[in-house]
């Protein structure tokens, strides 16, 4: 078990169960998935550059990435259907957990002029989402490996029914959240 979950089981659920009042361990929030997703554009016809991305998405996120492709053609954008677009890996369960700590500790601390996470980039539904510039922040990639320099979205879907309950379980979990405003 990742020290991230059993903080979670440990320290989260009782100040969450103090914090907000729940009767039912059920509607305590938990952190159901991430999302990692990167669009590769057009750069994507070119096959060093395609499997490039693949490998270095599946580094990152410990498992292999699903392709996705164009559901009709945009003549306008050059896009024929079937042609490859991005890149997805959704993660749960223990690798989740393991990712998420790798996150906090190692790659936020990373980010050149970090000054913590925007604290308004959750949705209606609680779910959080934040954006890499550059995939060099993870510490698995090797400098001179890197040809070219890729983004990519990752979204934490929560079972919070709110924002500030959201909030509140990913700051405890130790998000660090820039000062409001």
């Amino acid at each position: 078990m990742s020290n991230l979950k059993s903080k979670y089981y440990d320290i989260v659920i009782p100040k969450m169960r103090a914090e907000f009042c729940y009767i039912n361990d059920h509607e305590i929030p938990k952190i159901k998935k991430i999302q990692m997703s990167s669009g590769l554009g057009l750069n994507a016809q070119n096959k060093t550059y395609l499997q490039n991305a693949i490998e270095e998405f599946r580094i990152i996120s410990g498992q292999q990435p699903v392709l996705t492709k164009a559901k009709k053609s945009i003549a306008g954008f050059k896009i024929r259907e079937g042609m490859p677009l991005g890149l997805f890996v959704t993660l749960r369960r223990e690798k989740m957990f393991f990712f998420l700590e790798k996150l906090i500790k190692l790659v936020l601390p990373r980010i050149r002029d970090f000054r913590g996470l925007n604290p308004t980039n959750f949705d209606k539904n609680g779910n959080y989402n934040l954006g890499i510039t550059e995939q060099l922040v993870f510490p698995e990639l090797n400098y001179d490996n890197v040809e070219q320099l890729r983004g990519f979205t990752i979204t934490i879907v929560t079972s919070a029914k709110t924002i500030k309950e959201s909030y509140f379980l990913l700051k405890e979990l130790g998000f660090p959240f820039a000062k409001m405003e």
